[in-house]
């Protein structure tokens, strides 16, 4: 399953510019869907394309392991 960031880069960005980042900011900044980001920050093992993923990397200035990582189903079955 792919575990997304989003939430820790929104705070980050947040703690960097000294004001508060909403999805709204985020989804017109990066042209990605505000019920996208939030399927990405709400649903487990969301599916999204690339595409997203190159314009959230953009937008937040890092890479693509601070955006999102793979979780093994041995981490997946204990968080249940």
């Amino acid at each position: 399953m792919i575990r997304f960031y989003l939430q820790e880069r929104m705070a980050e960005k947040q703690f960097k510019e000294g004001k508060r980042v909403t999805l709204k900011e985020v989804s017109e900044a990066t042209s990605i869907n505000r019920a996208t980001l939030s399927k990405m920050l709400h649903h487990r093992g969301y599916n999204t394309v690339t595409d997203n993923l190159d314009r959230l990397c953009k937008y937040f200035n890092c890479r693509l392991d601070e955006i999102a990582e793979f979780v093994t189903d041995e981490i997946e079955s204990t968080n249940q």
